[in-house]
């Protein structure tokens, strides 16, 4: 089988996967690699590189960090001058334009965390979270000028379970993702696959999270708290008020889903070993882990040591 010259798009870990995959692969030739600039992060915000960009030059790939490509022609120029046969594009993080797409014989690809046309936008991991969807998966796009409304080449599913976080789903779909580049990006370019058109009725919108979002709404149901919770843990995280102090919730579980007390909401209804009951709008959901204010994340037992915490306790504002 003759070998895929590739330019590979991407930033996040979630696309780091895939790379290494593709160089695992004698199938795939990686002519170049282009990702996002450094970054500041951490406490100090020193410009610290992408993880894309850290495994590329491990490798020893010529490597562009366009801060928006579309404006850049240079850098397009130098991408052009790699002679790649496709481009595959993983949570690069920016918009491409049709000067881009028709540099390459096979046009660009994405794989893209969700079951297309649902959740397409920049957070289709987490919204599918908060949404409390049962079964999500990976799809491998035809990347076209619309956002994310490509034929769809493959999809993996899987079956979401309740313990399950957004830092857990990144993973795992990141894996699976994988498998759409072992198989179906491979019939896709051997003609043995074609895209299918994705149904626009059932298109569904991923925006991105806002810090705005992360304040805990008690009157949503104990699978609501629980599902943005968990949805929340990549960033910005969710957090409420106890004695008008911040605390960070780090983990729940759902204890029922069932009972409304509405002069109840958001008040303490039981205290167990490893965890704290509160009343939600629908149901009751259990507090595993939190963090108080200018302090460390603990586990609730530890939580309920250090706090002067009864029954009569409510959180929320």
């Amino acid at each position: 089988m003759k070998s895929l010259k590739v330019c590979f798009l991407g930033t996040p870990e979630f696309a780091a996967t895939s790379l290494k995959y593709i160089l695992s692969d004698p199938y795939y030739q990686v002519v170049g690699v282009v990702t996002q600039p450094d970054r500041p992060a951490g406490r100090k915000l020193q410009l610290t590189p992408s993880e894309v960009k850290v495994l590329a030059q491990q490798h020893h790939l010529p490597v562009l960090t366009p801060e928006n490509l579309r404006k850049q022609p240079e850098i397009l120029d130098q991408i052009r001058s790699w002679k790649a046969d496709l481009a595959i594009v993983v949570a690069f993080g920016q918009i491409l334009n049709d000067d881009f797409l028709n540099s390459f014989e096979f046009g660009a690809v994405n794989i893209h965390g969700s079951l297309l046309p649902l959740w397409r936008g920049a957070a289709p991991i987490q919204r599918s979270l908060e949404n409390g969807d049962k079964e999500t998966g990976v799809a491998l796009q035809k990347i076209v000028k619309q956002l994310d409304a490509g034929g769809v080449i493959g999809v993996r599913k899987v079956e979401v379970q309740p313990e399950w976080n957004a830092n857990f789903m990144y993973e795992k779909l990141a894996e699976l993702g994988t498998d759409l580049l072992k198989r179906d990006l491979k019939d896709y370019v051997s003609g043995n696959l074609v895209p299918v058109k994705q149904d626009e009725s059932l298109v569904t919108i991923a925006k991105k999270l806002e810090k705005s979002e992360s304040e805990i709404d008690w009157r949503l149901s104990s699978a609501g708290v629980h599902n943005k919770v968990r949805a929340f843990t990549m960033g910005p995280g969710t957090y409420t008020w106890l004695n008008d102090k911040k605390v960070k919730i780090h983990k729940t579980r759902v204890r029922s889903d069932e009972g409304d007390n509405l002069e109840k909401i958001g008040h303490v209804v039981d205290i167990h070993k490893d965890s704290i009951s509160v009343q939600c709008g629908r149901g009751v959901i259990d507090l595993l882990e939190l963090q108080p204010e200018s302090r460390n994340r603990m586990s609730a037992a530890d939580f309920i040591k250090s706090t002067s915490l009864d029954t009569k306790a409510r959180f929320g504002k």
